[in-house]
């Protein structure tokens, strides 16, 4: 952050529109407003506070669910009435429990295919996990992933156990196809235990970044 505050182009109610996306991963996490106010709390306390047009006052995100967002930076745009916050989050930036707020697909239901994203396998397979967090909070019927939440974590752990069988047959077999297929199946599965156990992918990557760090 290199600008002054006072000199920002807020509209005619006093507010900003502010992209708030995650820093390591540069995901769009939400789409919020902020005054005045609520954008020098940020400066000031280090976390995201915004103006709720709905509410009428100042909100902090993470007050109430704990999921607070750690500001890395804060940019402003080329005609000064727009900010990028990057940050930190602790826990999902949406209600329904979702990472981002952009978790839904504009399809018109003919053959359109929810986008997982990037090429980039962490990427997709944090959007994996993201599109399973909000199975389980929304609990689509018809869906695959309602039914393993809704049968618990027996039934989930059972799944994992299988997948994991099938795999290692398949690896017996000297198919790559199948073998992929399974391996795929047994990453999908543990997506779901992760996502019931309430572990995030991040508490995967710290682990291993963990055992990675080179013993002395």
């Amino acid at each position: 952050m290199n600008f002054r505050i006072e000199e920002l182009k807020f509209d005619a109610n006093g507010l900003l529109p502010a992209v708030v996306q995650n820093a390591r991963t540069l995901e769009v996490l939400t789409l919020a407003y902020v005054n005045e106010e609520s954008l020098r709390r940020t400066v000031a306390t280090g976390e995201t506070w915004f103006w709720s047009r709905s509410r009428n006052e100042l909100w902090h995100k993470g007050e109430t669910s704990g999921h607070t967002q750690a500001v890395v930076d804060i940019n402003l745009d080329c005609d000064q009435d727009a900010i990028v916050i990057l940050v930190n989050p602790n826990g999902p930036a949406c209600h329904t429990g979702a990472a981002s707020c952009f978790h839904n697909s504009l399809g018109d239901g003919a053959g359109t295919k929810p986008r997982l994203g990037a090429e980039n396998i962490g990427s997709l397979l944090d959007q994996l996990y993201r599109l399973i967090v909000s199975r389980k909070v929304e609990r689509p019927e018809g869906s695959y992933t309602t039914y393993l939440f809704d049968e618990g974590l027996d039934k989930i752990l059972k799944k994992v156990g299988e997948e994991a069988a099938e795999t290692i047959v398949a690896a017996k077999n000297d198919n790559k196809k199948l073998f992929v297929g399974e391996v795929s199946d047994l990453l999908y599965h543990l997506l779901v235990l992760l996502v019931e156990q309430g572990v995030e992918l991040d508490d995967i990557r710290g682990e291993l970044a963990r055992r990675r760090v080179p013993k002395q």
